[in-house]
């Protein structure tokens, strides 16, 4: 796969460096209307091996419902996340109609068994009402090279969900020194036919780091401007605070602009930020 202009900037220190300005002023950008529009691009998330559908409904679904009746002049968030026996009841029973139900599929978080069971899962979550499947790029295969079979799985998955939005999960906590390759598992996500990529599944010790976003942004905007098609970027994991929230925020924008900065092209997935969030606005 060529490298395009943007790529460039992968050599040397200049990842570290251009994310180095932009962080740099993350504290200055803490304002009410910043975390607001910020609150609006979260996908909240519960992926805990011991969630029962009593958990889902008092950790997100109750919260989300009751949140709209008071929200004032604040967006809601943009999605729930969750595992896919939880699809149903956050489907029928979230009443914004805003808020998308997003589900975890295909052996996530290993993505380590049969093609066809994977098909399964991501067919039965996108029939039980999930708008949104977050599926991990194979990354046995994509860490041997084997990128014709990153790039079939990837087809296969969008086509069994159609019009539905992908998002492809890179686990760039895995290789997150090595930019040249989380650029090319973005080129690779998106080629297959992603709607977003998303930095981790939170579920490895390295989640997001805002070099990893920087580069996955650059990509997005190569593919942007060699297709015409606007993928979304996702970071997941670890963010747990008002200025980590901010400092992704920043990066969306820099490189990608405003244009970006909408719940259809930028979420932030979390379980704990959305608290955080409203306390900071509340201060």
């Amino acid at each position: 796969m060529e490298y395009t202009e943007n790529a460039l900037l992968l050599k040397n220190n200049a990842v570290e460096e251009a994310v180095a300005k932009i962080v740099k002023v993350a504290g200055e950008n803490k304002l009410k209307e910043v975390l607001k529009t910020i609150y609006g691009f979260i996908d909240l998330t519960s992926l805990n091996v011991w969630d029962t559908e009593d958990d889902i409904r008092k950790k997100l679904i109750n919260p989300v419902n009751e949140f709209e009746k008071t929200r004032g002049d604040m967006p809601n968030v943009a999605g729930i996340c969750v595992y896919p026996k939880f699809t149903e009841i956050v489907h029928k029973e979230v009443v914004p109609s805003s808020v998308k139900t997003v589900v975890v599929g295909a052996s996530f978080p290993a993505s380590q068994t049969f093609l066809s069971v994977k098909m399964a899962e991501v067919e039965l979550i996108s029939n039980k009402g999930a708008d949104e499947v977050d599926t991990v790029l194979p990354l046995a295969e994509f860490l041997s090279g084997q990128y014709n079979k990153v790039l079939s799985e990837i087809r296969i998955f969008k086509e069994v969900i159609g019009e539905k939005h992908l998002k492809i999960i890179l686990e760039t906590g895995a290789y997150h020194d090595d930019y040249k390759k989380i650029y090319l598992a973005a080129m690779l996500a998106m080629e297959g036919g992603a709607d977003f990529i998303k930095t981790s599944t939170g579920k490895i010790p390295v989640s997001a780091t805002p070099e990893a976003v920087y580069v996955m942004a650059l990509a997005i905007k190569d593919f942007y401007e060699r297709t015409s098609k606007k993928v979304g970027l996702k970071p997941a994991g670890g963010i747990s605070d008002s200025e980590t929230a901010i400092r992704y925020y920043l990066i969306v924008k820099d490189v990608l602009g405003d244009a970006w900065l909408t719940p259809e092209l930028f979420r932030i997935g979390a379980s704990s930020l959305a608290g955080k969030l409203l306390a900071d606005i509340q201060k």
